[in-house]
């Protein structure tokens, strides 16, 4: 057990060398650190955006709010198969299904509603991955200001409104 792997112990100079005074005071060290510093102070790194004069540039994998969407008829396009509220690890998912009216030939149930705590969702993406019926999407929208709780339980007709399709502000 004498054989220790080589970054346990700290690098100590070979024996019967003493470190010079200048090693013993941390100048090589102290001096780098000076170096980059005055380097940052000649040439600063712009860090900051000023927004919303100029947008953040949102890459194209974000995931934002949610939005259901519609078929091609315009109903929602959720068939209540709660693959999403089982799949959601905040569990902030819930539907309650009922059957679909008569003229509706193509699905058995659909949500009668359908809810998301927003402020319990973790923004994982998998209610969209486990979703069959490719009707649950996170967008790009990221503007999530509300001064209540209840404005962010997020019902069937709000998650209907929001928009469909991803945008992305101006890059430039």
């Amino acid at each position: 057990m004498d054989a220790a792997a080589p970054h346990d112990e700290p690098e100590s100079p070979p024996a019967g060398e003493k470190p010079s005074l200048s090693e013993e005071l941390y100048l090589p060290e102290i001096l780098k650190g000076l170096a980059t510093t005055f380097k940052h102070l000649i040439r600063p790194e712009k860090f900051t955006v000023e927004y919303p004069e100029k947008k953040k540039p949102i890459p194209q994998n974000f995931r934002g709010e949610h939005a259901l969407k519609r078929d091609a008829q315009g109903r929602v396009k959720c068939v209540a198969c709660f693959l999403c509220a089982t799949a959601c690890p905040s569990e902030c998912i819930h539907i309650t299904a009922g059957p679909t009216p008569p003229e509706w030939t193509d699905r058995e149930k659909y949500p009668t509603k359908f809810e998301i705590d927003m402020l319990r969702c973790i923004y994982c993406g998998m209610c969209e991955e486990a979703c069959p019926c490719d009707a649950i999407e996170l967008t790009s929208k990221f503007y999530q200001v509300s001064e209540t709780r209840e404005e962010k339980y997020f019902g069937k007709d709000t998650l209907l409104r929001q928009p469909m399709k991803r945008e992305y502000p101006d890059q430039g």
